[in-house]
């Protein structure tokens, strides 16, 4: 592991330790969970091979349309 030091502001401080407390975090965390979502891609390649995989099933289930309406036939509810 790496340790990485900077110098803030006052104010961007006191706002990085509110963030933290409203949330129950510690700054550090905090300091962590910021520099992941900046340097951490949130999206998916559709090249990737994972989207060109064969069928895992022969046939069609027994409801076509069990990924829009999974909760009224787990649950019995719609949204």
């Amino acid at each position: 592991m790496k340790k990485v030091q900077t110098t803030l502001s006052d104010t961007e401080y006191s706002r990085l330790e509110a963030y933290a407390k409203s949330h129950g975090k510690t700054i550090e965390d905090a300091v962590r969970e910021a520099i992941r979502r900046l340097i951490l891609p949130d999206t998916m390649d559709p090249g990737s091979s994972m989207f060109k995989l064969f069928p895992l099933t022969r046939k069609q289930g027994r409801y076509t349309d069990a990924a829009e309406r999974h909760d009224f036939y787990l649950y019995g509810w719609d949204k």
